[in-house]
């Protein structure tokens, strides 16, 4: 049924209107924002941080909703107010996946927010492949939908290789400022054009590895700590209050799960609808072909990491959905599901013992598919040193670090 709050963003609106974008993952958002302005749509992306946010979003959300959605509003709202944008010429835009959650529940969230601001006029548009919502204005076609794809596996490629540089790099801050070098080269790449050739795409990926290989590094050793959790806690700076940076100081490695095997995750799942409950076959088909398009995209890549004898290559997808076959079944699929337990899993058997898992405080589905399942997956693995970390507005944020370094002085204890 459609939200009775609905503004549409019409064609008209497409010609003058600023788009504001939440941020989550900031070379990934930056990649796509270019790839929209190539179809004529002008973004930005929104980075600012701070506890006002928190504090902005709880001003027009109820304190029990989740996590995400207190910063999400508190970013939008913060932007309207700010007085750089003209609110008559401003509109909202929200990824979803149709899931439950976050996932089909924050669009009704943020209209109520405007509501409350009395911006109730402003657009909230939804980009999604469930079906929604839809808007005149804003529409996904096969050309920007191809481009997105190889937007997100270049920001993975990048993000894996500051991960891996970073912590031993001679020259502090080297691995981020060639990340941003890349982002731009990329970012105008596809800007400039709407069709994006593979050929070049293969190209790009050699020279960014090559890139990241050439930079400096001591022969340290660190330990190894993997992120997973609830999508936007793990990835949000803004939401996680600098986790990655905050590691990386106290000297940690990293490991972060790239975007493609959330979206790997959701097509998958749509496959196995039709398996387990005997859904539309046609459409499991055709999520089927585009789960093995992409899984052959991923595994060229994890080639070109394996050739480089430098990074540590990805996990093909094929064996994640497997890993964690024994603990839990890929039937649970609210939020992050299965692929939660299976991330923590992957990490284990990769020899990253140590894991973050970040969860907005009383999320059900982090819960259950990430505190929940530690218990099994320490039967499985008893070495593995897992701490979960609750992210709320009210959540005090020495607590979150001391627990983090607790859980290091344990890693340090456990590799000596």
């Amino acid at each position: 049924m459609q939200d009775t709050s609905y503004v549409p963003f019409t064609e008209e609106m497409k010609k003058d209107y600023t788009i504001l974008v939440p941020n989550m993952l900031p070379t990934h958002f930056k990649l796509m924002i270019n790839i929209f302005k190539t179809h004529g749509y002008n973004m930005k992306l929104l980075e600012t941080t701070g506890p006002h946010i928190a504090e902005t979003g709880l001003k027009y959300v109820h304190n029990d909703t989740c996590y995400p959605a207190i910063v999400v509003v508190g970013q939008f709202m913060d932007a309207l107010f700010s007085g750089k944008y003209d609110t008559d010429k401003t509109a909202l835009i929200m990824f979803q996946t149709g899931g439950g959650c976050r996932a089909s529940n924050y669009i009704s969230i943020i209209r109520k927010a405007l509501k409350k601001a009395n911006l109730e006029h402003i657009p909230v548009i939804s980009i999604n492949f469930s079906g929604l919502e839809k808007h005149s204005g804003f529409q996904l076609n096969a050309s920007m939908i191809h481009s997105l794809m190889y937007a997100v596996f270049y920001a993975d490629l990048i993000m894996s290789l500051v991960n891996q540089v970073s912590p031993y790099e001679i020259e502090r801050g080297a691995a981020n400022k060639l990340a941003e070098k890349w982002t731009d080269i990329l970012g105008k790449e596809l800007g400039k054009s709407q069709r994006v050739k593979y050929r070049q795409v293969k190209k790009n990926y050699k020279k960014i590895i090559d890139d990241f290989s050439a930079i400096p590094i001591t022969n340290d050793k660190k330990i190894k700590v993997g992120v997973v959790g609830e999508i936007f806690v793990k990835y949000s700076p803004l939401a996680n209050n600098q986790l990655e940076e905050f590691l990386v100081n106290e000297g940690a490695e990293v490991i972060m799960p790239g975007l493609i095997d959330f979206c790997l995750y959701v097509t998958y799942n749509s496959i196995i609808d039709y398996k387990l409950y005997g859904k539309n076959k046609l459409s499991s088909f055709i999520w089927y072909v585009a789960y093995r398009f992409l899984c052959k995209k991923k595994n060229y890549i994890i080639k070109l990491l394996q050739e480089s004898n430098r990074f540590e290559p990805w996990t093909p997808f094929e064996k994640i959905t497997t890993i964690s076959k024994d603990i839990i079944s890929v039937a649970v699929k609210m939020g992050e599901g299965w692929l939660l337990t299976a991330e923590m899993m992957e990490l284990a058997e990769n020899g990253c013992s140590n894991i973050v898992c970040t969860q907005p405080f009383g999320c059900l589905p982090n819960h259950i598919c990430g505190k929940g399942m530690m218990k099994s997956i320490k039967e499985l693995k008893p070495d593995i040193n897992i701490v979960a970390i609750d992210y709320d507005a009210g959540a005090s944020r020495v607590n979150q670090e001391n627990r983090l370094k607790l859980m290091l002085a344990n890693a340090k204890k456990n590799n000596k």
